[in-house]
């Protein structure tokens, strides 16, 4: 019932807002020791599967809180924000912490420090000149340490082990927990550019994307990830934030520049692959899921379909800020861990397939692409077309995730 609440507190501030900090007002009433008498979300576009906002209580005091409402879940540890800080990670850890499913709620000191997504979007759009450089600075140093964290904690881990990470929740379980079937069944309608389709047609189709073909369709790509992905495998792992996209990280303009790392909700051990996941897709190639009305005015994409071959051709620009965040992190992470863990022969024969697995939940799995009020036809059409670059092998022209991938492959000969 609890995590009804929540769910439907994450909906609601979006579009009734005073009614959504009302219900939210008499959840910590009902739930928690604070004495509050206001509650201000703070309703985002990063706010996908979360809320956060500030409580004031009666004596005055205001904190800072953020909550997950991750649906189907099944893991039952979250926010191991001690387990990052004792490990090395720049975290904030929280005053006061509920991380029962249904109640998972997290109450930190006041930050003054903008997260990093706001402030890449700033610049990305314009509005901000003056910080690009700092950022640049402080995301090469945070991958640099990054690197660090992991081989100071890099361990073998069991199948046993590596089932109870509560990354999974991220990637596998929202393949075979409900997510899948909610967002995609077969019956599901989905609106794309001048026609409506059922989701059986579309997970059937085979794609040429921007002249790249593919051999598989989504059902095949699906079917992998679900057996690539399965939590009990033994392999090696680190002590990783799990979710360390821009919007779970704080820049601070100190001397140098840094990074701070925050709601680490699927933080733990794991392996070291799936941790880059959502920092390689959601800080470099997502923006359009969310800000999808300001992308498709920018983005022009076309659909052609021919028997069962759908031709999309589209062009979405990555801004200099986006591939900043790419090079940093394949530059100073992907390409030495995946060097290290060949020379320990702990580096899985199939990583690449295990890598492209997880980034294709990312696009496909994160929001219902054929939710039309959320996002244009045009952007359910792009998100599509980058699942499928995501998960699937380009097999002509090869596409932005398999070039970079090819170059990490490179230097492994």
């Amino acid at each position: 019932m609890s995590d009804d609440i929540l769910q439907q507190i994450q909906q609601m501030q979006f579009t009734d807002r005073s009614g959504a900090e009302a219900l939210l007002l008499s959840f910590i009433r009902d739930n928690f020791a604070f004495d509050v008498v206001a509650i201000e979300l703070r309703p985002q576009a990063i706010s996908l599967n979360s809320f956060n906002g500030f409580m004031t209580l009666r004596d005055g005091r205001r904190y800072f809180f953020k909550t997950h409402t991750e649906s189907d879940t099944i893991i039952g540890e979250y926010y191991n924000a001690e387990l990052l800080a004792k490990t090395g990670y720049p975290v904030i850890r929280p005053i006061f912490s509920s991380t029962e499913t249904g109640k998972q709620f997290l109450v930190y000191e006041l930050i003054d420090s903008p997260s990093v997504f706001d402030l890449a979007w700033s610049i990305e759009t314009g509005l901000n000149h003056s910080d690009e450089a700092a950022l640049a600075e402080a995301q090469n140093l945070a991958d640099k340490n990054l690197w660090q964290l992991y081989q100071q904690s890099l361990e073998w881990q069991t199948a046993d082990e590596a089932q109870q990470a509560p990354i999974h929740q991220l990637f596998y379980h929202r393949i075979v927990g409900g997510r899948l079937e909610r967002f995609y069944s077969r019956d599901t309608i989905i609106n794309l550019p001048n026609q409506s389709t059922s989701m059986a047609e579309v997970r059937q189709a085979h794609w040429v994307i921007n002249g790249q073909y593919y051999t598989e369709t989504l059902d095949d790509i699906i079917a992998r990830a679900e057996k690539l992905l399965h939590p009990y495998q033994e392999g090696a792992s680190i002590i990783g934030h799990g979710d360390a996209h821009n919007g779970n990280v704080f820049f601070q303009n100190t001397t140098p520049p840094a990074m701070l790392y925050f709601d680490p909700a699927f933080a733990g051990r794991h392996h070291p692959l799936l941790d880059l996941v959502k920092p390689l897709f959601h800080n470099v190639f997502a923006m359009w899921m969310y800000y999808p009305q300001e992308k498709q005015q920018v983005t022009p994409i076309a659909l052609r379909i021919e028997g069962n071959t759908w031709h999309i051709d589209y062009r979405y620009d990555l801004p200099p800020v986006r591939h900043m965040f790419l090079q940093s992190k394949v530059q100073y992470v992907l390409k030495p861990l995946l060097k290290h863990l060949k020379m320990h022969n702990w580096l899985r024969t199939d990583w690449r397939a295990y890598l492209k697995a997880a980034l294709f939940c990312c696009p496909f799995l994160t929001m219902n692409l054929a939710d039309s009020k959320r996002f244009p036809p045009t952007i359910s059409l792009l998100g599509l077309a980058m699942s499928v670059e995501m998960g699937a092998e380009s097999q002509q022209h090869r596409s932005l995730i398999d070039t970079v991938l090819d170059e990490a492959a490179a230097e492994l000969a």
